[in-house]
């Protein structure tokens, strides 16, 4: 790679700029919003890839064909200044300043109080590195030692990723190390910056539009001949930026999160327990052990939402085959799937993007030409897949996703499937010259690897869609890149039984959460290696029951399976922590619904709504579900209490069991026995809970109560929640209740105004009123005087 040095101004085209690099390179710089400002290179006039699949601002879909790299549909692209000087070009919009300095190098700014502040700077020795004989670029920027770097996605290890060194080359990382492995799954070329060297915080994020694999160095890297910096690097593809201002951490999620499509609004019941094991769909009797599963769950009074159908159930032999129903396994796949649905539990069947050689329908398929074609000859790619030869199916393909999609509603949707699990889909094609179809214009599979999995979920989702238009989809996927948001929600991929994955397993999912993808949850349990004995597995699961998907899935190495009964001993110990979630699902639900129409992260590290707290910034096992529970998760063997931080919010924080007020800013020392997972609420909290312990039924959750967690002193504040029937698409239309709660606090009352909207008809009439036993002050809604355990009508916050 050389470095690009000179330039000059060429012209100015409404919110672009276009200048020339060296003669040969073209620099093109887009104001889309007054805090986000975009940089692309055309290395020698030419991008690599003149589409995007990932930008998709206004919750808008992209064309199947990509979006067109020099739209800017769906941004403001406000008005802006520019001005030149000699050897400097600068672009002010009202809240950002970019300056062109000579030679190029980039320097930004924030404005404050009338005022331009520091924010960002490139390094000045050979900042911008492009390809000449090969397609290789780079981005190198100062760094500073104070400097905090979040995201990234799917990352191990620590959550601030400073002094780290990540590559992005998805790859089926089964039973990898939560506190070391790298690479994983998941292709998300974005990080938050939060510089702490002048007098406030201030925060931005920089997504890198490129899909080919590519390396951050966030202070692993020295060199003598440089100042300190950061780098990213990608061996193919545009050197192609979006760089946003948020202010605080938590504005820059939500901005990439609007930016790539926002989030999937998924049914109610995807946020239930999910069943899931390999031995199941391995075994010779699937369906028998399958529906068993449904009579253990009675047996044993535990609720549950849906099954997952590992990929056993298309075996033929030892070896797996898409959309091929192993019959003697699973004979009547049809009457399982009523076993499951008279018991109110839906069912997602595992389906993975590889052919091997001897497929039943291989030839099918190659005579149609759905394979990815190899580098050299007119044939399918040969890769290595589940200890075999096989050939990646290409969704850039219009042919292929449509064999896909009639496929999905034959084998699965017809047979009373609910759901595509979208798995094994990193797409390890090690000829990295591999030919996609490219809608029409051949691309190599090193330059679009992560759009594969993107473009497969894509096709499963619009296969559901068409099949039952009714109802809102509910997908999984285990790789994808940004955008997969807009579809799935997703998992950590294959984790290894211990300690060291309940432990860092919490940080790598608020990564992803911060990197956009709200809607995620990990493999509880434990995936590969040994069972978890009863101590962690208790852990695991109480741990599990606090993120947005809760699911239980194995391979256990001895042929065990994971399940809640798993062991007697503490089976009332996960059937508690389980009701918890359960009693907590309106809650949950109204999470979901922030996350999709509010951009709201879901999993919240304890900072993001307290960067006024120092001590929040602490590598810690503590985090928020939505911004009032604080989950303090056990995380060491043997550990019987548990110290935990309140972050310092102004008003303190509850105790979810007992309603003791504790003070924010304080370390305090709460007991954990082997029963009770560490759980406080935020002052000034209004919580919906529901009696219901059992799979989600709008239909019969026909008791709802608010839990009122009151502001201490004189203080006020407001919130909503929001319901509907969980399924359909009526939100869109006035089909939902949501109430905005308005609660005053004095020395003497706790007043709150309730007040709803919607003409959605919920099976509950009436709201329990709680309110912790220390409280004394007298309680008053809507004018009228309440004690604990009154009963509220929905009629009279109408």
């Amino acid at each position: 790679m050389k470095t690009v040095k000179q330039w000059r101004f060429l012209q100015q085209q409404n919110n672009r700029i276009d200048i020339e690099c060296d003669g040969r390179h073209q620099l093109h710089i887009f104001v889309l919003e007054q805090d986000i400002i975009r940089v692309m290179f055309k290395n020698k006039g030419e991008l690599r890839l003149d589409k995007t699949w990932s930008i998709a601002p206004g919750q808008k879909d992209v064309p199947w064909e990509g979006r067109d790299k020099f739209s800017t549909e769906g941004f403001t692209c406000p008005k802006y200044h520019t001005e030149q000087e000699e050897n400097l070009f600068r672009i002010e919009t009202e809240a950002l300043r970019l300056s062109i300095h000579q030679p190029l190098w980039m320097e930004w700014e924030y404005k404050k109080d009338g005022q331009w502040l520091p924010l960002a700077t490139d390094r000045k020795t050979g900042a911008y590195q492009l390809g000449v004989s090969e397609n290789g670029v780079a981005h190198f920027m100062n760094r500073d030692l104070s400097d905090q770097y979040y995201g990234l996605g799917e990352k191990t290890g620590d959550l601030n990723r400073s002094g780290k060194r990540f590559e992005m080359r998805n790859l089926d990382a089964m039973g990898y190390d939560a506190s070391s492995t790298d690479p994983l799954y998941k292709h998300i070329p974005f990080y938050i910056t939060r510089v702490t060297n002048q007098e406030e915080a201030v925060s931005f994020g920089l997504y890198y539009d490129n899909l080919a694999s590519c390396w951050f160095d966030l202070g692993n890297e020295l060199d003598n001949y440089h100042v300190k910096y950061r780098s990213y690097r990608a061996e193919d593809g545009d050197l192609d930026f979006y760089f946003m201002l948020g202010k605080t951490v938590a504005n820059v999620s939500k901005k990439f999160v609007r930016l790539t499509g926002g989030t999937a609004f998924g049914p109610r019941w995807s946020l239930g327990y999910s069943g899931s094991t390999m031995q199941y769909t391995d075994a010779p009797n699937a369906q028998e052990l399958l529906e068993g599963f449904v009579d253990k769950c009675e047996t044993h009074a535990i609720p549950c939402d849906s099954f997952q159908l590992s990929s056993g159930y298309t075996s033929i032999g030892n070896t797996r085959y898409v959309f091929n129903w192993n019959y003697d396994k699973v004979p009547n796949p049809k009457g399982m799937a009523d076993v499951f649905h008279n018991a109110g539990l839906k069912l997602a069947a595992n389906i993975k993007p590889c052919l091997l050689h001897d497929h039943p329908r291989f030839s099918e398929a190659q005579e149609k030409g759905l394979f990815i074609l190899d580098s050299e000859y007119d044939e399918p790619e040969k890769s290595v897949f589940w200890d075999a030869d096989g050939s990646h199916l290409d969704f850039t393909n219009p042919d292929t996703i449509k064999w896909w999609q009639d496929n999905v509603k034959e084998q699965l949707l017809e047979k009373g499937i609910d759901s595509t699990w979208n798995d094994n889909n990193e797409y390890e094609i090690w000829d990295k010259g591999a030919r996609c179809f490219g809608f029409g214009n051949t691309i190599p599979v090193n330059l679009i690897r992560p759009l594969q999995p993107l473009l497969m979920m894509r096709a499963s989702y619009e296969a559901q869609v068409e099949y039952a238009p009714e109802i809102r989809p509910y997908l999984i996927s285990r790789s994808g890149c940004p955008g997969m948001n807009r579809y799935v929600q997703t998992w950590s991929g294959d984790n290894r039984t211990n300690w060291t994955s309940l432990k860092y397993n919490i940080r790598m999912g608020l990564g992803m959460s911060l990197s956009g993808l709200y809607n995620l949850g990990h493999d509880v349990g434990g995936f590969s290696g040994e069972r978890p004995d009863p101590e962690l597995f208790a852990r695991w699961v109480q741990n599990g029951v606090m993120h947005p998907r809760f699911t239980i899935h194995s391979w256990n190495d001895d042929g065990s399976v994971n399940e809640p009964w798993m062991y007697p001993e503490v089976t009332p110990i996960i059937r508690d922590a389980m009701a918890i979630r359960y009693r907590i699902m309106p809650y949950l639900y109204n999470l979901l619904w922030q996350a999709h129409s509010e951009d709201e992260p879901m999993m919240r590290p304890t900072f993001l709504d307290h960067e006024n707290d120092p001590r929040t910034f602490e590598e810690c096992d503590d985090y928020l579900l939505g911004k009032d529970l604080l989950v303090a998760s056990v995380v060491e063997e043997g550990q019987r209490e548990r110290e935990v931080y309140l972050p310092n919010n102004g008003q303190g924080w509850y105790d979810f069991y007992t309603g003791q007020w504790f003070s924010g800013g304080q370390r305090i020392v709460v007991p954990a026995p082997l029963e009770t997972l560490p759980l406080l609420v935020k002052a000034g909290t209004v919580l919906p809970t529901s009696e219901r312990i059992a799979h989600s039924d709008h239909a019969k959750d026909s008791i709802r109560n608010l839990e009122v967690f009151p502001l201490k002193g004189c203080a006020e504040t407001t919130l909503t929640i929001f319901d509907d029937d969980g399924e359909s698409h009526n939100y869109k239309e006035n089909g939902f209740l949501k109430l905005t709660i308005n609660m005053k606090c004095n020395q003497t009352t706790v007043a709150l105004d309730i007040q709803s909207e919607g003409d959605f008809k919920p099976a509950y009439q009436t709201f329990a009123i709680k309110v912790p036993d220390s409280e004394k002050r007298e309680l008053i809604i809507n004018g009228k005087t309440y004690k604990n355990g009154d009963s509220l009508l929905l009629a009279d916050v109408k």
